[in-house]
């Protein structure tokens, strides 16, 4: 199987999937090195959706007519659970992390997290890594892109982070 062949596999297998799929697990299927997988993921960006998250890469689409909305929050470290929590528990599944830094402006990264397994793997990663989290770096102000099933769930999401303090009102 040359390149070509081998990324139009990945796309298919991404598409199949319902969960994130590992590099590993990719490469093992595939029969390649996982460097390879990384190198063949980031040839497939340049054309298709694909994101790369702890739990593995995800061929991202469309909202598929979810509700999405924005929350700049601000916690400590040892609130990361439970804000996080706070937001799967309601119904949310956050996307990403963005931070405003003075140099680099705009810096994001994907979570793509949607549940309470989800959020203690990424807790647990975060706890072992030699890297904090991005919001260190911002005095603890963050914002995550969230998505719902409906405006309703986002509004009581909302509340819910309003009521922990977590949520910055404009």
């Amino acid at each position: 199987m040359d390149g070509s062949e081998r990324r139009e596999r990945i796309i298919a297998i991404l598409t199949e999937e319902k969960e994130a799929v590992s590099g590993s697990r990719l490469a093992k299927q595939l029969g390649v090195s996982r460097q390879v997988i990384v190198q063949d993921i980031a040839l497939l960006r340049t054309a298709h959706p694909v994101l790369a998250t702890a739990q593995g890469y995800v061929l991202y689409s469309e909202n598929g007519g979810k509700a999405r909305r924005a929350f700049l929050v601000r916690h400590t470290k040892d609130e990361i659970a439970d804000e996080l929590n706070t937001i799967v528990d309601a119904g949310g599944k956050i996307l990403n992390v963005i931070v405003e830094h003075d140099l680099y402006g705009q810096i994001s990264a994907d979570l793509n997290v949607a549940n309470r397994r989800e959020v203690e793997a990424f807790c647990t990663r975060l706890a072992t890594s030699r890297c904090g989290p991005l919001y260190m770096i911002t005095g603890g102000i963050h914002i995550h892109t969230v998505e719902a099933e409906s405006e309703e769930i986002l509004d009581y999401l909302e509340s819910q982070l309003r009521e922990k303090k977590y949520l910055i009102c404009d």
